[in-house]
């Protein structure tokens, strides 16, 4: 992923000390955290889902829904808020989300989610910040 693409970039050392060690594994490394154990998981305050890297908004949280997978889960994006591409890791093919502003990985997208789209959108929920509605 061309990082020069993106209108947030930051240099390896500022991702660093911007991020928690597991925000900076799982979204500069294209790591997951552990099932279950994000605080986002079973929020259901209405709100916004916004980028941990950049506080770019991605998700409302009327899209949200319980998957029963341990990550937060979504129907759709807010548009032009994500970007997709394919991952080949650990010998399956998927689709990889980040985020459309800085590249942060967030997750990937599954064809498995509830009507209207029918798509499951599981992010990382360290890679999220909530803000409640007002």
């Amino acid at each position: 992923m061309d990082t020069h693409a993106f209108k947030v970039t930051h240099t390896d050392a500022e991702w660093r000390a911007k991020l928690t060690p597991e925000q900076y594994q799982v979204m500069r490394n294209h790591g997951t955290e552990r099932p279950g154990s994000c605080a986002l998981l079973h929020e259901h305050r209405q709100g916004t889902f916004a980028c941990a890297g950049c506080d770019t908004p991605l998700f409302q949280s009327t899209l949200k829904f319980e998957s029963g997978t341990g990550w937060p889960s979504f129907n759709d994006p807010l548009p032009g808020s994500v970007e997709t591409t394919t991952d080949k890791s650990y010998g399956m093919v998927r689709t990889e989300v980040h985020c459309a502003t800085c590249g942060s990985h967030l997750g990937h997208v599954f064809p498995d989610g509830p009507p209207p789209t029918g798509l499951r959108y599981c992010i990382n929920g360290v890679a999220l910040n909530f803000s409640p509605a007002a």
